[in-house]
C-alpha cells in the first residue's frame, strides 16, 4: 500500500494552522494563539508569507554552490560565519551575495517573531540560516536510512546535544520555478513517545562522557538527548509506522513560510528544492506551557529526571 492511499485529508485536521500574513514586519491579529498552537506541537503555516530575491539571487540557487561533502550553506549571523560553500566553484562576490540574502532572511525571521512570538523575542539564542539547494530526493539517494528526511522523524542533534532546549524552526519555500515543498506530518509528541520509548536503547553515562572527550559531541550527551536521537532512529527505521503511522501531507508552495517545534513535530519533507531555513533555541522555562515540551513529556513518562 502507497502512502498516498494513506494520507487522508481528514488525518490530523489540526496539525497545521493557517495564518494570513503577508509581511515579514506585520502585527499579529488573530483569533489564533501562535505560541499555544506551536508549543502543542501544530505547524503554523503562511502561504502567503514570501521572501523575495533579487535576479543575482536567483542565478544563486543551484545545488553546485554547496560544499559536496555538505547538505547545505549555513550562516552563523551572531559570528557572521558563512560555511558550505564549495571552494572551487564560485567567485568572492557569489559568497558576498550568499551571506547577504541569508543576513537579510535572519533579520526578517527576527521581525517576525517579534510581531508573531513576541513572548519568545528575548529568550531565543544560537540562530543559523540554511540555504538548502539541493533536490530532496538527489540528497536522498546520496546517505543513509538515519539521514533520510523522506521519512518520519523528530529533529535531534547527534553531535551537538542540546539538554532539552527547544527547536523552533522558520522554513521558506523559494523555489523559483514554483515547485512546492511537500511534508508528512505525524501524531502528536506524546503519542510517539509512549510507542517508541520502550524500544530505546539503555542510556550509558560513561559511553556519552567518552564521546564528549574526544570530540564526538561538541558537549556531554544527556539521558534526553539519547532517547532524543533514538526516538529519531525508531521512527525512520520503522517500515511500518512510515507507511501506516498517522499522518497528514501538506504541500507548501513556492512563495510560502511556515514554523513548528522540530525537536516535536514529526515530520518528513517529501519533494521539493531551494528553502531556505532559520532555526533558534529556546529554553524550556521561557515556554507558555512548559508541560508540552519532549523534556517534561519524556520525565513524566519515566518518572525521573533526564538533564
Amino acid at each position: 500500500m502507497s502512502h498516498s492511499s494513506l494520507l487522508f485529508s481528514d488525518a490530523l485536521p489540526d496539525a497545521i494552522i493557517t495564518l494570513p500574513h503577508t509581511d515579514w514586519a506585520t502585527p499579529f491579529e488573530s483569533a489564533v494563539d501562535a505560541i499555544d498552537a506551536l508549543e502543542q506541537g501544530k505547524v503554523l503555516f503562511l502561504p502567503q508569507l514570501a521572501f523575495s530575491l533579487s535576479a543575482e539571487e536567483i542565478s544563486l540557487l543551484t545545488p553546485t554552490l554547496v560544499d559536496p561533502k555538505r547538505k547545505n550553506i549555513s550562516y552563523q549571523p551572531q559570528r557572521d560565519k558563512l560555511s558550505g560553500i564549495a571552494n572551487d566553484a564560485h567567485n568572492q562576490s557569489d559568497i558576498a551575495a550568499v551571506r547577504a540574502l541569508l543576513q537579510r532572511h535572519y533579520q526578517q525571521c527576527q521581525q517576525l517573531i517579534d510581531h508573531l512570538l513576541p513572548a519568545y523575542r528575548d529568550h531565543l539564542h544560537s540562530p543559523t540560516n540554511s540555504l538548502r539547494l539541493h533536490p530532496i530526493a538527489e540528497w536522498k539517494a546520496g546517505n543513509s536510512w538515519r539521514k533520510d528526511d523522506t521519512r518520519l522523524h523528530i529533529d535531534a542533534f547527534p553531535s551537538r546535544p542540546n539538554h532539552g532546549e527547544r527547536i523552533l524552526r522558520i522554513f521558506t519555500n523559494i523555489n523559483p520555478r514554483g515547485e512546492s515543498r511537500v511534508w508528512r506530518v505525524g501524531e502528536p509528541f506524546p503519542a510517539l513517545a509512549q510507542r517508541f520509548v520502550p524500544l530505546c536503547k539503555r542510556y550509558h553515562p560513561l559511553t556519552c562522557w567518552l564521546q564528549n572527550k574526544v570530540g564526538i559531541t561538541k558537549t556531554y550527551r544527556s539521558h534526553y538527548d539519547h532517547l532524543m536521537l533514538q526516538l529519531h532512529d525508531a521512527m525512520k527505521g520503522d517500515p511500518d509506522y512510515q507507511e501506516a503511522g498517522l499522518q497528514r501531507q501538506i504541500a507548501f508552495p513556492a512563495g510560502s513560510s511556515w514554523i513548528c517545534f522540530s525537536d516535536q513535530t514529526a515530520h518528513a519533507a517529501m519533494s521539493g528544492q531551494f528553502m531556505l531555513e532559520q532555526t533558534f533555541l529556546l529554553p524550556v522555562k521561557a515556554m507558555k506551557t512548559p508541560q508540552h515540551a519532549p523534556l517534561q513529556i519524556l520525565e513524566t513518562l519515566l518518572h525521573k529526571p533526564l538533564v
